[in-house]
């Protein structure tokens, strides 16, 4: 299970603003360390609108002992050490989300993880950094340009969501497959073969096009059926 611990927070609106992105990506456990502001202050309350309100309710405010309890500690920082400098020798957010997938630690409810989120003004000291397993970095347009807390949050959450949860996305919407295609790609052989050209490399030019299209095409089952459906009536 992979909590989100937010250190020392001050503005409640970024507070409101981290809940919302919880929500959105399906993470439910938030810590917060020393917080500056209050989880019931009305700002964070109206920018946690809708499904991310319980969270913010449900925050659990904790001092830096809690860190203890963790497995694993992921680190955040947006400003990275030398190649000398191991223990900010950072990840980057896809990295991130591949090493998650392939130990199964977010959704392995035995495996405490936290996703350790530094201060607004000067995110985490060296000190809470030599604590976390490793360190992760958002790249930004020519190097250190820290993001917004909220921002960070929210694109750290998505690749982490990317790499975990997108298979309930796709079950809901069902891509198309390579059979599909390939009745597609017959269905259009047969069109062009009753077509005339001024050559027969024309017509392989089509194909060609065709095949291209089709292949590159990230079609859902459903599209897939009604391309089929239409190829056949201009077929008969």
């Amino acid at each position: 299970m992979l909590s989100i611990i937010v250190t020392e927070i001050e503005h409640a609106q970024n507070l409101g603003a981290i809940c919302r992105a919880m929500a959105n990506f399906g993470f439910k456990d938030l810590i917060l360390i020393n917080p500056k502001c209050k989880p019931d202050n009305f700002d964070a309350l109206i920018r946690a609108k809708h499904s991310s309100a319980p969270i913010l309710k449900n925050a659990k405010i904790k001092d830096f002992d809690v860190l203890k309890k963790f497995d694993i500690l992921i680190g955040t920082t947006a400003r990275n050490g030398t190649r000398y400098n191991i223990p900010r020798a950072p990840l980057t957010p896809v990295e991130l989300a591949l090493i998650l997938e392939e130990r199964g630690i977010v959704e392995d409810p035995k495996v405490r993880a936290g996703l350790l989120i530094g201060r607004e003004g000067h995110g985490l000291d060296n000190e809470e950094i030599k604590k976390c397993d490793f360190i992760v970095t958002i790249p930004t347009h020519e190097g250190y340009i820290p993001l917004n807390i909220s921002h960070a949050v929210s694109i750290l959450l998505y690749e982490i969501y990317k790499k975990l949860g997108t298979s309930k996305f796709d079950k809901k919407f069902h891509k198309s497959s390579a059979k599909d295609k390939e009745i597609i790609l017959g269905l259009i052989d047969e069109i062009l073969a009753k077509m005339e050209f001024k050559s027969e490399s024309k017509r392989e030019t089509q194909k060609i096009v065709w095949k291209r299209m089709v292949g590159k095409s990230l079609m859902t089952k459903r599209e897939a059926f009604a391309l089929i459906g239409f190829l056949k009536k201009l077929n008969i």
